[in-house]
């Protein structure tokens, strides 16, 4: 498998597509051969596949350009998905309100809460999740530094 100069491809792409109104979310080499660039970009609203259509067109010839890709590959741009990683504190504010699945320390292990994200400051984030049994809801406060991971979660 070839190994691509990821930080160098993100430096070309990351301007541009800061321009046209994107975060690069996150940008990664993968596929069968490694032949594969994955680009995941984002932004407030819901990422459509003409904003993909518009990234994979203008990132293309940049990259081909630049010549950072040696041979053949193909360039994949899509979003983060539904129930996308939370990263950051500033991923935690955007989302505040909806609903997350949130993996933390308790003590010497771990614990997982889902429920609607209902706060976040600097000391951690709090979650209110049904009470068990068809209780009351109750609200889970987490430090951040016993954030273990987080996502958006999806309601079925």
């Amino acid at each position: 498998m070839p190994t691509w100069p990821i930080s160098s491809i993100k430096e070309l792409l990351e301007p541009t597509l800061n321009h046209m109104g994107f975060e690069l979310y996150s940008l990664d080499q993968s596929g069968q051969a490694g032949r594969t660039l994955r680009i995941s970009i984002d932004h407030n609203e819901p990422i459509t596949i003409e904003d993909c259509e518009r990234v994979s067109r203008v990132a293309g010839p940049l990259l081909d350009h630049a010549n950072l890709i040696q041979g053949p590959y193909d360039l994949e741009v899509s979003s983060p998905g539904a129930e996308r990683p939370l990263r950051a504190h500033h991923d935690y504010e955007r989302f505040n309100g909806k609903r997350v699945n949130i993996r933390y320390r308790s003590g010497e292990s771990e614990s997982v809460v889902e429920g609607q994200l209902v706060a976040v400051d600097g000391a951690g984030i709090a979650v209110q999740s049904p009470g068990a049994r068809a209780r009351a809801p109750v609200i889970i406060h987490i430090a951040w530094e016993d954030v273990v991971a987080g996502r958006l979660a999806v309601a079925i």
